[in-house]
């Protein structure tokens, strides 16, 4: 996880400039990982909503795995996390 002065050194207000909040870096990144950054809002809205714990853990299990389809993948096993089936 990040801190927020890590964050804020990576910031660059020219292309960053829309982004202002810390979830939705982590949104971003999310998005970046996956290699799914046409759906970048949805993974922005679940940093938001979603405790930050799930997204780490389903993320560590896709970076794991060697998947077609990581974005797929990573929300399969969010819902998993979620409803406590690990």
């Amino acid at each position: 996880m990040q801190t927020i002065g890590d964050i804020l050194q990576k910031f660059n207000p020219l292309e960053d400039k829309y982004i202002s909040r810390e979830f939705q870096s982590f949104g971003i990144y999310l998005a970046e990982e996956l290699g799914d950054y046409k759906h970048k809002a949805l993974y922005i809205r679940l940093a938001k909503t979603v405790p930050r714990a799930i997204l780490e853990k389903a993320l560590s299990f896709v970076k794991d795995a060697n998947a077609k389809s990581r974005g797929r993948l990573f929300m399969w096993k969010m819902k998993k996390l979620k409803s406590g089936e690990e």
